[in-house]
């Protein structure tokens, strides 16, 4: 599974990272991106800063990606 954030429609709310901060992280900017390990895809960001979810956070990102209010949190399965 892989994950990326549309920072064009986050809320800066930080449930993301509250949920799995193995996964997503928020920068001084005040939005959230994703993690790959300890690689912050930053830059660019969106669809091109996606990550790979290790399987034992999968669970964490898809319960991420629902309760996050601006809905930017994109999953792509295998």
């Amino acid at each position: 599974m892989k994950v990326w954030i549309d920072q064009d429609l986050c809320t800066g709310d930080g449930l993301c990272e509250e949920i799995a901060p193995a996964v997503f992280t928020l920068l001084d900017d005040g939005l959230a991106y994703v993690k790959d390990g300890d690689d912050i895809k930053s830059s660019p960001g969106g669809q091109e800063g996606m990550a790979v979810v290790p399987s034992e956070l999968e669970d964490a990102a898809v319960e991420a990606s629902e309760e996050c209010p601006g809905e930017c949190i994109f999953i792509e399965r295998d």
